[in-house]
């Protein structure tokens, strides 16, 4: 009997989107709704299972974890991209790696969800109201205000169009964009400083590597406008937290949206908690019903197809 591992099930929804009667041949499976602390504990945790299903990038498999979970042989990611996964590593010791679809457009909604919560002030106008109180904010426009996207790719594209959809200038820049790649997705490319320093709204569209980890820093922030706000949910590492920390603290720009962070879940006594500046969400830019029927359907479909023989969405090294 095979044993399957469903990690950092944080709202307990592979239940409800995994139907398992569609595996041939009996299984047991068993789901955390937690993520495991550290690397002692997460291979605690996973010793005699043959198969693990992994939420995004929630949990760590590198080489040294995958070294101590000799029962594994199936590692299922939801996405085709997970960076937190060593493949050639997995290849080494013979564990299958396979991923599933993923959807684009849920990121994109949270995003300028998290735009127009930070302009228009509405956690802070939700908790006046529910204390009894009326209109103690003026909020931002995003008619005729500027755009300024960092990383023009499957999401920062689509984020770019809507901005254009409110009537909105847009403008982006990344180390690789080019004149002719802006043009396509209608925008302009603008240099660094530039955008840092004319934008209304700033939204971060990147993939984290080496080379972006700390991309953004106190330098950047300490250009934008006192009334523009950031919005992230890319990688928390791509921006300086500390020095976003910092910016918020003193009030030299108007807020942030963020939904990704340093460290995931986000400490309990994290300062990003106690600023009224900051709009935080929960990691949730893949949260929804759609993705997660997705997600779960074809961590099944990977599972099924590694058993008869014939694994799909194999995921190689690079």
């Amino acid at each position: 009997m095979h044993r399957i591992a469903v990690l950092d099930d944080y709202q307990s929804a592979a239940a409800e989107y995994c139907d398992w009667s569609l595996l041939p041949g009996p299984v047991e499976v068993v789901e955390f709704h937690d993520t495991a602390a550290g690397p002692d504990a997460l291979v605690a945790r996973l010793r005699g299972f043959d198969v693990v299903l992994a939420m995004r990038e929630r949990s760590r498999f590198d080489r040294a974890v995958l070294e101590r979970l000799p029962d594994l042989r199936l590692l299922v990611t939801t996405g085709m991209r997970n960076k937190s996964i060593d493949v050639a590593a997995a290849a080494d010791l013979g564990i299958t790696v396979c991923g599933t679809a993923s959807s684009a457009t849920s990121t994109v909604e949270l995003t300028w969800a998290l735009a127009l919560a930070s302009l228009r002030h509405l956690p802070q106008e939700d908790a006046s109201m529910r204390a009894g109180g009326w209109q103690t904010t003026i909020g931002g426009d995003l008619h005729g205000a500027r755009l300024g996207v960092i990383g023009l790719g499957r999401i920062g594209a689509q984020v770019a169009r809507v901005g254009q959809a409110f009537g909105m200038d847009v403008v982006a820049w990344s180390q690789n964009l080019t004149d002719e790649r802006a043009a396509e997705v209608g925008v302009r490319r603008v240099e660094r400083d530039e955008l840092f320093a004319t934008s209304d709204v700033v939204t971060v569209h990147l993939l984290l590597s080496k080379r972006t980890r700390g991309l953004i820093g106190a330098d950047d922030l300490a250009l934008m406008k006192h009334t523009a706000v950031l919005v992230n949910t890319s990688r928390g590492p791509i921006v300086d937290e500390a020095a976003l920390v910092d910016v918020l603290r003193r009030g030299a720009i108007a807020g942030a949206g963020l939904d990704v962070y340093d460290a995931e879940p986000l400490p309990r006594d994290h300062p990003l908690r106690e600023l009224r500046r900051a709009v935080l969400t929960p990691h949730l830019g893949y949260v929804t019903r759609g993705t997660y029927e997705v997600f779960y359907r074809e961590s099944v479909e990977d599972v099924a197809a590694w058993m008869a023989g014939n694994p799909v969405r194999v995921i190689e090294p690079s």
